[in-house]
């Protein structure tokens, strides 16, 4: 088991990794929309949001020299349901033919107040484990 860390992605706001590679896989913490740069939500609509929340798992990930094209299982968090067509739009535009499996849910609040937050489980090329 090996911590994975990008200094150009969000720092964790607990005591969590920003990743952890295990036995071919790498497990990305939840991101939420925080700008790298200033440690704050910045963007106010769902779809900025959504942007940056894949954005900052796109950085997670380039520390192991993945991408979303490696990533095979997604959970998004919503603030709010409602958003879900808009919020699926970005993902769809981001991921492009790319497929992985994915789980929504609801929930109450997330960090920062921030309306989305995502995780996701990439796989390691065969040469790379």
């Amino acid at each position: 088991m090996q911590i994975v860390h990008h200094p150009d992605a969000p720092a964790a706001v607990g005591p969590y990794a920003q990743a952890i590679e295990a036995n071919g896989f790498v497990f990305c913490s939840g991101q939420t929309p925080i700008a790298p740069a200033s440690g704050r939500v910045e963007a106010l609509t769902i779809e900025d949001q959504t942007r940056q929340v894949l954005d900052n798992l796109a950085t997670v990930l380039s520390a192991r020299h993945l991408g979303l094209a490696d990533i095979v299982k997604t959970t998004v968090f919503l603030k709010n349901f409602a958003d879900f067509p808009r919020m699926n739009t970005v993902y769809d535009a981001c991921f492009g033919e790319h497929r992985p499996a994915r789980s929504t849910v609801e929930v109450s609040r997330l960090p920062l107040d921030a309306l989305v937050e995502i995780e996701c489980v990439a796989v390691l090329p065969a040469a790379a484990r």
